[in-house]
C-alpha cells in the first residue's frame, strides 16, 4: 500500500503526536451548521481522529457514523462521546472498503483525503459517491499544504496537498454539483497551511 500504513497512524495515537488536532472542532463545521449547509440526518465522518467533530455533530442531532483505520482513534472518539454523554456509531475500518448499510445524507470530509496517499484518491472518491444518496451533501475541507518539492514532482505527506484542479478531476461535474469559487480559506493554527471549504452535492 502506498503511503502511511496502519502502524504509522497507530503510533501517532500511541505517542500523542497529533499535530493536526486543534483540540476542538474545526470552526468551519460551526459555520456549516449555522448556515444550514449541514442539516441533521445520517452523516459519516471518515478519518474521525480524536472525534471532536463527531461529538459536535452528535450534539447537533445527527445520526453519526465515525470511521477510522487506527484503534487509537476509535478509542479516543468513543471516550470523548462517553464523556459528553452522547452516542454515535464508531467503526474501525478501511474507508476504501467500508460501505454504509443505507445511503447517507451527508459526509463530513476533513482529514481523510489528505491522509491518504494520492494513489488511493480515485478509489476513495468512488467510495464517497457510493456512500451518499442522490442530492446528498459532501462537506469537504481540502488541505492546502503545497511544498517547494512539488516543483520537482515529489509527493510528500501526510498531509498531502489537495490541489483544487486535481479535486475537480476526482469529483467531476457529471457526478457532483460544484459551487462557484472563491472558496473560504480556513487557517490551521498548527502550521502555515490551510483548508479550502467546499460543499458539493451528489448527483
Amino acid at each position: 500500500m502506498s503511503g502511511p500504513d496502519l502502524n504509522f497512524w497507530q503510533q501517532r495515537f500511541d505517542t500523542g503526536q497529533l499535530p493536526w488536532d486543534r483540540g476542538a472542532p474545526s470552526p468551519q463545521l460551526a459555520a456549516w451548521l449555522g448556515d444550514g449547509s449541514l442539516a441533521p440526518g445520517r452523516i459519516a465522518v471518515p478519518g474521525c481522529g480524536s472525534g471532536h467533530e463527531v461529538v459536535a455533530l452528535a450534539r447537533g442531532g445527527f445520526s453519526v457514523t465515525a470511521i477510522d483505520y487506527a484503534p487509537g482513534a476509535v478509542r479516543l472518539t468513543q471516550g470523548r462521546l462517553a464523556a459528553a454523554g452522547l452516542a454515535a456509531e464508531v467503526v474501525q475500518a478501511d474507508v476504501l472498503t467500508w460501505q454504509p448499510a443505507a445511503p447517507l445524507d451527508a459526509v463530513y470530509e476533513q482529514t481523510c483525503l489528505c491522509a491518504l496517499h494520492p494513489d488511493h484518491w480515485v478509489a476513495y472518491a468512488a467510495r464517497l459517491h457510493a456512500w451518499l444518496r442522490p442530492g446528498g451533501t459532501l462537506a469537504l475541507l481540502a488541505m492546502q499544504a503545497l511544498r517547494e518539492s512539488a516543483g520537482q514532482g515529489l509527493i510528500e505527506g501526510p498531509p498531502y496537498h489537495v490541489d483544487v484542479n486535481a479535486l475537480r478531476a476526482l469529483l467531476p461535474g457529471d457526478r457532483w454539483d460544484w459551487p462557484r469559487p472563491p472558496y473560504a480559506r480556513v487557517p490551521h493554527p498548527s502550521s502555515t497551511w490551510a483548508e479550502l471549504a467546499i460543499v458539493l452535492t451528489r448527483r
